[in-house]
């Protein structure tokens, strides 16, 4: 191979990595908008053009980079469920016994849904997708994403339910399926402590409204999570 021939290669490959990278940071871009577009406004009220004009772009741009608004959400919720990992991770690290090593991961869990309520909102917008309708929409690397993000949650929890089987403070046949269910309850839970009320009848049997205050339904949440893990 002749010295130029070397050289171009040489600055092919440099082209198609710089490529890579500004494609990678546009991405990355793209996503933070988003982040910052769903705590500001909520998830609900977010659209492409929302982004694309944030970002500065055409929304062609972002279809160029993501399948559809589904994947663009999906990796949004990734970053969020990286940041739940890492406080789930932290809240048992603060405690010593499984039992208030999963009501601190309990309490980490109901503070981050009440401090982000778009994590919330984005959460139970995918869970109403079936998975396979769901798989049509986002790439599959979007998908091993938000998988990876969804169980390294779960394992903070599942970890702690094994160390209580070991220890006979809990006795629980499945943790994975136990982590999974505190997860979509507490989703559920939180968007009642975001709605701030609850339903009940009056002295007549008249349908009333009751404020709820967020430590109300936190409290809930850590008492049924311990109460489960005792059945």
């Amino acid at each position: 191979m002749s010295t130029s021939e070397r050289v171009d290669g040489r600055q092919t490959d440099g082209r198609r990595t710089a490529a890579a990278a500004r494609r990678r940071e546009r991405r990355r871009e793209i996503i933070r908008a988003t982040r910052e577009l769903f705590d500001e406004r909520g998830v609900r009220d977010v659209q492409i053009e929302d982004v694309a004009r944030s970002v500065g772009i055409n929304r062609a741009i972002i279809y160029r980079h993501f399948s559809g608004k589904e994947e663009l959400f999906a990796l949004t919720m990734s970053g969020y469920l990286d940041e739940l990992e890492e406080r789930l991770r932290e809240a048992v690290r603060s405690r010593r016994k499984p039992q208030t090593q999963l009501a601190a991961a309990v309490e980490a869990f109901a503070d981050f849904g009440i401090e982000f309520p778009a994590f919330v909102d984005c959460a139970l917008t995918l869970m109403r997708r079936p998975g396979p309708e769901l798989l049509e929409e986002v790439s599959e690397s979007a998908m091993f994403k938000l998988g990876r993000g969804i169980t390294s949650c779960m394992e903070q929890l599942a970890e702690v339910v094994r160390a209580g089987n070991e220890s006979g403070e809990m006795r629980v046949e499945d943790p994975y399926q136990l982590a999974n269910t505190l997860y979509a309850a507490g989703l559920g839970s939180l968007q009642l402590a975001r709605l701030g009320i609850t339903v009940r009848p009056s002295s007549r049997g008249i349908p009333t409204v009751v404020p709820l205050a967020p430590e109300q339904v936190k409290t809930y949440m850590v008492d049924a999570a311990l109460a489960l893990a005792k059945a």
